[in-house]
């Protein structure tokens, strides 16, 4: 007969032990393989479920980041090294300008939410996209300024829906700044006044002259 209250050193303490065990384990219900695939099922429609919902808020995030945008720039970035792509972001940071690396699927929804599907099948590859909120050219500048050489190349952009192709994003980046054009329409405007300042002080100056000249000849 065991010893119900045996000493840890017994042996009897250890055969105690696994029946204990033995029976705790005996009194949970048995799962049977069914059971097993329901529980599966469950957990499987759990995670799919979340993944959905996760991609669904991922493209209103592009498509409001596309929406938001004067302008934005996709790139082919197979060449970048982490740290390369690392220093991009931050600099994009700093600049106002947003680097977002999307699965392509999802980029294509979201243009195609927008009315834009003629990019549908240039969305391969490893692409990236640089979002301008100040001005139309202040993302390709960014990218540009960068000098990857043969490590990024654009691939199209928007400019609003309108779709530009490689060629014509490398005439953006060559557009001046919005700072610079308002400099550049200021000198003109104050040019402009400038001459017209000039011509109204001109003007009583030669109406004196030629009333002077009359008066003289009546004289």
């Amino acid at each position: 007969m065991l010893d119900p209250h045996p000493s840890k050193e017994s042996g009897g303490f250890h055969i105690l032990l696994l029946c204990r065990v033995w029976i705790a384990t005996s009194a949970l219900p048995p799962r049977n393989d069914v059971e097993r695939r329901v529980l599966m099922a469950k957990e499987r429609a759990k995670k799919e479920s979340k993944s959905f919902l996760d991609k669904k808020e991922t493209v209103k995030e592009i498509q409001a980041n596309l929406e938001k945008a004067k302008s934005a720039v996709f790139m082919d970035y197979r060449g970048l090294t982490v740290a390369e792509a690392s220093e991009l972001r931050a600099k994009a940071r700093a600049s106002g300008v947003k680097y977002k690396v999307y699965k392509n699927n999802l980029v294509r929804i979201a243009l195609n939410n927008m009315g834009v599907k003629e990019l549908d099948e240039q969305l391969v590859g490893t692409l990236s996209v640089a979002f301008s909120t100040s001005d139309e050219v202040a993302a390709v500048r960014l990218v540009s300024e960068q000098n990857f050489k043969d490590k990024m190349a654009f691939k199209f952009g928007l400019l609003g829906t309108s779709v530009l192709s490689g060629t014509d994003v490398e005439k953006l980046r060559d557009l001046p700044s919005k700072e610079t054009l308002i400099a550049q329409l200021m000198g003109l405007l104050q040019g402009s006044a400038r001459s017209l300042a000039s011509v109204i002080q001109a003007v009583p100056r030669q109406v004196v002259t030629v009333v002077d000249a009359r008066r003289k000849q009546l004289a």
